[in-house]
């Protein structure tokens, strides 16, 4: 798939370290004592986090759901077109 703006770009790659993100703690549920995927997970997560909240200060809420507080523009993801619209 084409990523044709930086919003898209950026959403992509909040996906792609979700879904890393995500395996390595199903891995962890069956292996948790594998120290070195606890540190690939805390990395990845740390990622996640940053990724997230660079994309909510540039473009706005990735959620709504009650997951923050109401900084006047919480609504603003209803406005952005939805994935299948990319």
């Amino acid at each position: 798939m084409a990523v044709n703006n930086p919003c898209q770009a950026l959403l992509r790659k909040i996906q792609q370290v979700e879904f890393v993100t995500l395996e390595l703690n199903l891995y962890l549920n069956t292996h948790p004592e594998d120290q070195k995927a606890l540190e690939q997970y805390n990395c990845m997560h740390r990622e996640l986090c940053e990724l997230k909240k660079q994309y909510e200060q540039q473009y706005g809420p990735l959620l709504n759901y009650g997951w923050g507080m109401n900084t006047g523009n919480s609504w603003r993801w209803a406005e952005q077109p939805w994935p299948w619209e990319m």
